[in-house]
């Protein structure tokens, strides 16, 4: 593997986590090519560098000198042309490079669904760094904001613009708030909590077109019920969709994304995809894309492996996901569905105050756990996939609450209140929790 030249496009966390680890078990050539940024950064900490938390420079893990003294080769130029026959690449400076193995991790595009008007300025996604630049120029004198889609990228921009006196109507398809993956209950709770916040939300609403003032800049909106909505910034963030634009024209399958097998293998020898923009298609049905940090960082993991002669296969096991709505964290581990399945049965609890809830999904035949929500209050990752892996019943979670709980010392404890909520619900089978132990010292 001394001689093998390993091309990655793509500078996120999928194609450096690959670059890492190939590099930890090899001395390939690795080059690793991205036209957005000369250097790796996270991309979840976009929002902070807006508000003002932090600079661009403290959201790239790793030192200046890391890529030199790792021979990670970074070239900052754009992709036009993939050719797998000859396998080389052609750059918009007029440089090609060649490859032995190609890895894609070209990530992931805003949803735009033609609305007229949406090239006027004003309007933009929220992605990355061109749209973060984008965003200081729109938001300058900005005053009224509106947001497409009701979603994780969405409260990010909305949080963003709080923080400078802009605020924003939200177009939401739905009935409730992330309509799309929520029930209705946790969607309202977070509905309410962003009204708290000075936002206003239109369910069931569409975006129908944008309007232009007289110098080519958005003024308002219309909606799919004809009400004109007046704002000088859109943001469109009615959810992302993979890169496949180098895939096009080629011999690589694609379809939401491009496809490749569970070891990231696409149909072309040698060519393997990672990250968002990879469909990963095991067994019959379309695959699935996990646009997830976590997820990427797996897929990096895997693939650095496959790339030095280990072929591993990608496993993610439990999903789990975490995020936060202004003020309110956000947790899931599990599967809860949207629509719940007919053999699935749930305890659903929320606070009077209204700002923390917890759903437990379960089995109705078993009552084995499957997936669980938590808004506002903590709950450890490891033991609940360790619930979940060894299929605990909802009893056994239940009584074992107080051990998941992750809130610090002091803040009010809510698993009596939970387990008190299925005691009523199921007086014939009521749940006993071990007693308290009470801890002595001085505090």
């Amino acid at each position: 593997m001394t001689d093998s030249d390993i091309v990655i496009i793509g500078n996120g966390v999928a194609g450096i986590t690959t670059a890492r680890h190939i590099r930890k078990r090899s001395n390939c050539r690795i080059t690793v090519i991205s036209s957005e940024s000369k250097h790796f950064y996270s991309r979840t900490a976009l929002m902070y560098i807006y508000m003002g938390h932090m600079k661009y420079e403290h959201t790239k893990p790793y030192e200046d000198w890391f890529w030199e003294k790792n021979r990670i080769n970074l070239v900052h130029d754009l992709v036009e042309e993939v050719d797998t026959d000859n396998k080389t690449l052609q750059l918009r400076n007029g440089d090609s490079l060649s490859y032995d193995s190609l890895v894609l991790a070209t990530g992931s595009k805003t949803n735009y669904f033609n609305w007229p008007g949406q090239d006027l300025e004003g309007v933009q996604g929220l992605y990355g760094l061109p749209d973060l630049a984008l965003l200081e120029k729109n938001s300058r004198n900005a005053r009224n904001a509106v947001i497409v889609g009701g979603g994780l990228i969405g409260v990010e921009l909305a949080e963003m613009l709080h923080s400078r006196g802009i605020e924003a109507t939200f177009l939401i398809r739905e009935s409730h708030f992330w309509g799309n993956i929520m029930r209705a209950e946790e969607g309202g709770l977070i509905g309410r909590h962003l009204a708290a916040n000075g936002m206003k939300l239109k369910t069931e609403t569409q975006l129908a077109r944008i309007l232009p003032d007289s110098n080519g800049r958005c003024k308002a909106v219309v909606t799919d019920k004809g009400e004109e909505i007046a704002c000088d910034l859109l943001g469109l963030t009615a959810g992302v969709h993979p890169n496949t634009d180098l895939a096009a024209n080629t011999a690589i399958e694609t379809g939401r994304g491009i496809i490749v097998n569970p070891y990231l293998e696409t149909n072309v020898a040698g060519v393997y995809a990672a990250g968002d923009c990879a469909q990963i298609r095991d067994g019959d049905g379309p695959g699935r894309v996990e646009q997830l940090w976590y997820t990427g960082k797996m897929q990096g993991e895997a693939l650095g492996k496959t790339l030095t002669g280990e072929r591993t296969r990608y496993e993610r096991g439990i999903w789990f996901n975490s995020a936060k709505f202004f003020d309110i964290e956000y947790h899931t581990y599990g599967f809860v569905a949207r629509n719940p399945p007919e053999d699935e049965d749930s305890l659903y609890w929320e606070n009077p105050s209204g700002d923390k809830c917890m759903r437990l999904v379960f089995k109705k035949d078993g009552q084995q756990l499957v997936g669980m929500n938590a808004f506002g209050i903590r709950y450890r990752h490891r033991v609940f996939e360790d619930w979940l892996a060894q299929q605990k019943t909802l009893e056994e979670v239940l009584t074992r609450l107080d051990e998941a709980n992750f809130d610090p010392e002091f803040f009010k404890r809510f698993e009596d209140e939970i387990v008190g909520l299925y005691n009523r619900q199921n007086p014939d089978t009521p749940i006993s929790r071990p007693k308290k132990r009470r801890l002595l010292g001085i505090f």
